[in-house]
């Protein structure tokens, strides 16, 4: 045995290199378009992948994947599977770009791909390792719908040490299945020679005989015995000795090789077995020796089950036999230093900014003050870097009673009950997390009641109680609130990402209750900290949130550049499929219809409504529903204006837009000429609400279509006079129109000053739609023709109104008036494939009947008739990639 502080680890590791394959090699190379690589631990799967990848040249054409141990966060995997195509000749040229952020929805991403991947022509191979250790069965569901729809020049290899339901059934009966299985990977008694010779050892045939049947061509245990026999006195005793299973030969072996190891190959080895992955300055560490990368490189070199994990070597995995091994012979042989052990491993991994990882270390050393603390701190940064799934499985390595005696914890409980919808949940965390905050530690406070401040504002958001919404809000931003002690924590940026999510949040709820300048406020400095501290998540919804602030004020010109600013942002960071990019595409196109840009509005308030999932956000359904009916409005269309009116009223609930809502309800029934229907929702009202601004000028618009002028002055008297004030300031402009159009029918002197007044505020809010919406161009002639400050406002506002007959419906299939739900979007997904409705019902877990209603109802809100056509028209729509046959 060499000292303590030897240095040469290679000179005992010496086994061997890569052992040719090529009959395996040739399999893999002519593989159809799924290669499952099948067997046990040990078997040498990984191994062959990574030798067939280099021996045929395919570096720049295979995406290497490996799924960490027990991987239950979709998001992460697809991250991962993007990253991995976008490292490729091909994919870099193909695959966007995708930062992870909260919301991400797999099934989306997995569309996303696809549409990415239609342009391909040359072979792609997608390498995806440990795929057994995929826990989330909507990560694997997505992966089959990846596998049925990818083309064909997308080949996937998927190495796992069990069968993973897949459907790969079907492939296999249609000859696009390669199997490779436990006995195509055992070793010849050729290729055991060539391993042996290759580590330096030529042994007796007798010898190498017996180790062969011993092992039965087990790779793994082939490979630990050739690290034992380095140097073994005598080879013929030690092949005689070992016997039985797989893990009996395994521990045997790794025992000899373990003994016959340098003192601090042996001490690294066994004391980094606790991570899931190790670099050199950890190593060092955890041994409290120096030169542990070298070791690790040498480890790899050597081929000892160690595998590097980055193209710098400087991260590397163990084997998980080989951890598993070694980590029961740590807690043999140093019981006491473990949790220790686990203890330095979370404090580094913290420090260096991986934090899930720190936490699980700090549960392995059951400290849980200590993992509380550290996922209390680190919640923010979970969550908006989209690892909701991360956070839920930290919650589940908790005792079932720790949430109740720690105020942080239990507020990230919270937080991760609200992430799954369970909002009872939620509250009863945030309750136990009210009645511990006194127990706090001083020095935590603050960010405690911060942190649950923030839960608060989510709970009561998702709820759409928005009183409580606006009390939370006010509390978060008090003078004497903690939110504001948060920025100089100089010891780290924990408190920045809470401060900074907290800031834009109060100005989302600071938007919607009309205090506008407040709101600006908050989001400029919520999107300044979010850039310095690296969150560009924050930094693009603050950006969405603004260009709805200016939405609201209104500046129409503004908005839509704030809003194109958000959507190139999304666009940078693979976000179009996000709720708030779905808000972008909306404040855009009603930005550009206020402006009279009709064409271009149109465009993206189908976009928004592509993306809107109403059974999700109902409140963002709301909105685009909204936002469509002024548009149709705008253009005429009055039919098409009341469904979307009807629909948005349909998902109301307590929505800001609820009350003004009714008055664009009005309008719509008005243009049609259903008064009676119109007169019906006035008198549904409170006096109160009667009298509100809006209702008031809408009642205007119903008496002007009723043909009485002077009753539409007596409704708008109130409004143009100041007395009734206009949740929106832009409802002015058209209660001067009104008032213009009602005088002038009237033969009244008061026309003129009216009208005046409208292009007025009309011109310093660029909302020209108005004058679409009620055109009187004959009035706007007349006034041209004596002096005006706006002729050439005038001559625009004639100009759109010279193009803007009432249009017929575009050309081409628009969006469902009525958003698909996210269920019949999944079986949407699945109708280019050539799964029946029961084979879709089994790879959704849910009855035939179940999705037959769904297949209905996307044929009802697509107008189609038939699977091919909602096909179609689902492309046509961009929610369906399109098919590489179509390129």
């Amino acid at each position: 045995m060499r000292p303590a502080g030897s240095t040469e680890p290679a000179a005992r590791l010496g086994a061997g290199g890569v052992v040719p394959r090529p009959a395996l090699w040739d399999r893999l190379g002519e593989a159809t378009r799924v290669t499952v690589v099948s067997a046990p631990a040990g078997s040498g799967k990984t191994v062959l992948l990574r030798s067939w990848i280099s021996e045929a040249g395919l570096a720049q054409r295979a995406a290497w994947v490996p799924v960490g141990r027990d991987e239950r966060d979709p998001q992460r995997l697809w991250l991962a599977v993007l990253g991995a195509l976008r490292q490729t000749v091909p994919g870099s040229a193909m695959v966007r770009e995708l930062t992870a952020a909260p919301d991400l929805d797999g099934w989306a991403i997995t569309e996303r791909l696809l549409t990415d991947l239609v342009p391909l022509e040359e072979l792609l191979w997608l390498v995806i390792d440990d795929l057994h250790e995929l826990g989330a069965d909507e990560a694997r569901r997505q992966l089959e719908l990846l596998v049925m729809r990818a083309p064909p020049q997308l080949r996937f290899v998927l190495a796992t040490r069990h069968d993973v339901r897949l459907g790969l059934h079907r492939l296999r009966l249609e000859g696009e299945l390669t199997e490779i299985r436990a006995d195509d990977l055992r070793f010849s008694q050729a290729e055991a020679r060539a391993l042996f010779a290759a580590a330096g050892m030529g042994l007796a045939e007798p010898t190498l005989g017996m180790l062969y049947e011993r092992t039965e061509g087990w790779v793994a245990g082939l490979r630990l015995a050739a690290l034992s026999l380095a140097g073994h006195p005598d080879p013929e005793r030690f092949a005689a000795e070992f016997s039985g299973t797989e893990r009996t030969v395994a521990e045997y072996l790794l025992a000899e090789v373990l003994e016959r190891q340098p003192a601090q190959v042996r001490r690294l080895l066994l004391r980094t077995s606790i991570l899931e992955r190790v670099n050199g300055e950890l190593a060092d560490l955890l041994t409290g020796a120096s030169g542990g990368e070298r070791v690790l490189q040498d480890l790899e070199e050597a081929n000892a089950f160690v595998v590097s994990l980055d193209p710098a070597r400087s991260w590397f995995r163990y084997h998980h036999l080989f951890a598993d091994l070694l980590q029961l012979e740590l807690r043999h042989t140093e019981p006491a230093e473990v949790t220790a052990l686990h203890e330095l491993a979370a404090t580094w991994l913290t420090g260096h900014g991986y934090q899930a990882e720190a936490v699980r270390h700090a549960q392995s050393a059951r400290d849980w003050g200590l993992a509380a603390r550290l996922l209390a701190d680190h919640w923010p940064g979970l969550y908006l870097g989209g690892q909701e799934a991360t956070v839920h499985a930290l919650m589940a390595g908790f005792p079932a009673r720790a949430s109740a005696a720690d105020a942080e914890l239990a507020a990230v409980a919270a937080a991760d009950e609200l992430a799954r919808g369970s909002l009872q949940a939620a509250e009863r965390y945030l309750g136990l997390a009210e009645r511990g905050s006194a127990r706090v530690p001083e020095g935590r406070r603050g960010q405690a009641q911060v942190l649950l401040g923030v839960v608060q504002l989510l709970l009561a958001r998702q709820r759409g109680n928005l009183p409580a919404v606006a009390e939370q809000a006010q509390r978060l931003q008090a003078p004497d609130a903690a939110l504001y002690d948060l920025a100089p924590t100089a010891r780290t940026s924990l408190g920045d990402e809470l401060r900074a999510f907290a800031l834009v949040k109060i100005g989302d709820i600071e938007t919607w209750a009309g205090r506008l300048d407040q709101a600006e406020s908050h989001l400029e400095q919520g999107a300044a900290l979010a850039r310095r501290i690296g969150r560009p998540y924050l930094e693009f919804m603050g950006l969405v949130y603004r260009a709805e602030i200016e939405l609201n004020r209104p500046f129409f010109p503004r908005a839509a550049e704030r809003s194109r600013q958000a959507i190139d942002l999304a666009e940078r960071n693979g976000w179009t499929d996000d709720p708030a990019a779905c808000g972008a595409y909306m404040t855009l196109g009603a930005a550009l219809a206020w402006q009279g840009r009709l064409d271009e509005a149109e465009a993206w308030v189908q976009r928004a409504g592509r993306t809107i999932r109403a059974e999700a956000n109902p409140a963002v359904a709301m909105g685009g529903q909204y936002v469509r009916g002024q548009l149709e409005l705008g253009r005429g269309r009055a039919a098409e204006a009341l469904a979307a009116f009807r629909a948005a009223e349909r998902l109301a609930g307590p929505h800001p837009l609820a009350r003004p809502l009714r008055a664009w309800l009005v309008h719509a029934l008005a243009r049609l000429g259903e008064t009676e229907d119109a007169e019906q929702v006035l008198a549904g009202l409170g006096e109160r609400d009667r009298d509100r601004g809006e209702m008031r000028i809408a009642a205007a618009a119903l008496r002007l279509a009723q043909d009485d002028p002077h009753a539409a002055t007596v409704a708008l008297a109130p409004v143009v006079d100041g007395s009734t004030g206009v949740g929106w300031r832009s409802w002015l402009v058209e209660a001067f129109l009104l008032e213009a159009i009602a005088r002038d029918a009237l033969s009244d002197q008061a026309t003129g000053p009216a009208l005046e007044r409208a292009l007025d505020l009309a011109e310093s809010d660029s909302a020209l739609m108005w004058f679409l919406m009620h055109p009187a161009p004959g009035l706007l002639e007349r006034h041209a023709r004596q002096r005006t400050a706006h002729a050439v406002l005038i001559g625009q506002i004639l100009d759109l109104l010279g193009g803007n007959r009432p249009a017929p419906p575009p050309a081409g299939p628009r969006a469902p008036l009525e958003p698909l739900t996210k269920s019949e979007i999944r079986v949407l997904r699945y109708l280019p494939t050539y799964l029946s409705a029961p084979e879709i019902a089994s790879e959704l877990s849910v009855s035939t009947t179940t999705v037959k209603t769904h297949l209905r109802n996307v044929y009802a809100k697509l107008g189609v008739h038939s699977r091919a056509e909602a096909v179609a028209s689902a492309r046509a729509l961009d929610l369906l990639a399109p098919s590489a046959h179509e390129r």
